[in-house]
């Protein structure tokens, strides 16, 4: 499946309130196309890859948004969000917080998914 919004947003942080996992400040070698290290909870390439499509639908804020973590399932279904930035947007687009909206038909280089598996206890 694919990561709803939160689970994007939660992964991305890794635990932080700064822009990026790593702190306020792009730098340097930290998000581009391929692999640099991964994030405190092992994961790689959140930030500057591609954007990456979630199971939320679009909606402009957060006002109603699920607090479960749960996809938001209500909205602009025609189009779904997308996190992380990409390899071709310029590095402020890459905070952990940006999100764009973009029709389910839409197919760019610039976008990609990241799959997510349900574990049941």
């Amino acid at each position: 499946r694919l990561l709803s919004e939160a689970e994007w947003e939660y992964v991305a942080r890794a635990g932080t309130t700064t822009k990026y996992w790593w702190g306020n400040d792009i730098g340097r070698n930290r998000a581009h196309l391929g692999s640099f290290s991964a994030n405190p909870f092992g994961l790689y390439d959140l930030h500057g890859s591609v954007l990456e499509w979630t199971e939320d639908c679009w909606n402009e804020s957060y006002r109603g948004a699920p607090v479960d973590g749960s996809a938001w399932e209500t909205g602009n279904c025609g189009s779904r969000v997308l996190r992380g930035g990409s390899w071709d947007l310029i590095p402020g687009y890459l905070r952990s917080a940006n999100r764009y909206g973009k029709s389910t038909g839409s197919r760019s280089n610039g976008s990609g998914f990241r799959v997510a598996r349900t574990l049941t206890p």
